[in-house]
C-alpha cells in the first residue's frame, strides 16, 4: 500500500489515533505491522522534508538544532576520520563502531527530543534518498552527520543542484 493510501485510509480520526500510538513507548508494543508503518511513513517523510530543505536553502545557513555546535563539535571529536560524504553501512552498524556510537548518542539523552527515534539518512550526501542511497539510523546519528555534511559544504551539490534546475 503507498504512503498516501495509507495516510488517507486512516483518515483525520486514524490520524489523532497514530499520533498518540507513536508517543506511547516502545515496550507498550510488541512487533505492531501497522505501527511499523506508521514509523517508517514517519521517517520518510522526515527525510522528504529534510532533502527539500537543503535543496531549496544553502546548507551552510542551516541550523538543525539548537546544539548544531556542540554536535559538531563532539562528533568530529570521536569521529575525526569519518568520511560523511560517502558514508558505509559499517560506518554505523558495525559492531565495533556501534560502541562507539552508543556512548556518543547517550551524552543527548534528554537534550535531542527522541534522540535514539529511528530516521532515515543518506549513505552518498550528493544522492537522493533511494532504496539503495538510504540506511536506518538514529535520530542523534542523523544530526549528528547532517550538522557535519551542512557545516563541511558536503551537501551543497544537492544545493546547486537543485537550484541551478530552477
Amino acid at each position: 500500500m503507498a504512503s498516501d493510501d495509507v495516510l488517507s485510509s486512516l483518515g483525520l480520526q486514524g490520524a489523532s489515533a497514530a499520533a498518540h500510538a507513536l508517543s506511547l513507548p516502545a515496550d507498550a508494543y510488541g512487533n505492531d505491522p501497522q505501527l511499523e508503518v506508521m514509523w517508517a511513513m514517519k521517517a520518510y517523510n522526515h527525510a522528504e522534508v529534510y532533502f527539500n530543505l537543503i535543496s531549496s536553502v544553502d546548507p551552510k545557513f542551516l541550523k538543525l538544532t539548537k546544539l548544531d555546535d556542540d554536535i559538531y563539535k563532539l562528533f568530529r571529536e570521536t569521529f575525526k576520520d569519518l568520511d560523511i560524504r560517502k558514508l558505509q553501512p559499517d560506518d554505523l552498524k558495525s559492531d565495533q563502531m556501534k560502541e562507539v556510537w552508543r556512548p556518543f548518542c547517550n551524552q543527548f539523552q534528554g537534550l535531542i527530543e527522541d534522540f535514539n527515534y529511528g530516521t532515515l539518512l543518506r549513505l552518498d550526501c550528493e544522492k537522493d534518498y533511494t532504496e539503495e542511497n538510504t540506511i536506518f539510523a538514529t535520530r542523534t546519528q542523523f544530526f549528528a552527520v547532517e550538522v557535519a555534511r551542512n557545516k563541511e559544504g558536503c551537501n551543497d551539490a544537492v544545493f546547486t543542484s537543485k537550484s541551478s534546475k530552477s
